[in-house]
């Protein structure tokens, strides 16, 4: 097991519990992170968009055609942001950080 850090949009810091296979959208979710992912993992909606802190864009795997188009409904898109529905989270990610949409960056 490892952990996720994640910043909420009240400027609050969040050290979570990690499981690894586990879509980074059902971590925050277990978690009590206000995070809706409406689709349920389905890659449909935008609603469990993230901003990856930019250290660790590149050790996740790149966006696919269909996560790109639902990020272009994002109002708030930043140019590290990804739907964490589309992260399943290995041990390589351990620490990963993370801000929840409308947390600033």
């Amino acid at each position: 097991m490892g952990v996720l850090k994640v910043k909420d949009s009240d400027g609050n810091s969040h050290v979570l519990d990690a499981v690894e296979g586990w879509r980074v959208m059902e971590i925050l979710r277990e978690h009590g992170m206000p995070i809706e992912g409406l689709c349920g993992g389905a890659c449909a909606c935008a609603t469990c968009h993230v901003i990856v802190d930019a250290a660790w864009v590149d050790k996740l795997h790149a966006a696919n055609d269909e996560e790109e188009n639902m990020l272009d409904t994002v109002p708030s898109l930043a140019s590290t942001s990804r739907l964490s529905c589309q992260i399943i989270y290995q041990e390589e990610l351990d620490g990963l950080e993370l801000l929840l949409d409308g947390a600033g960056i």
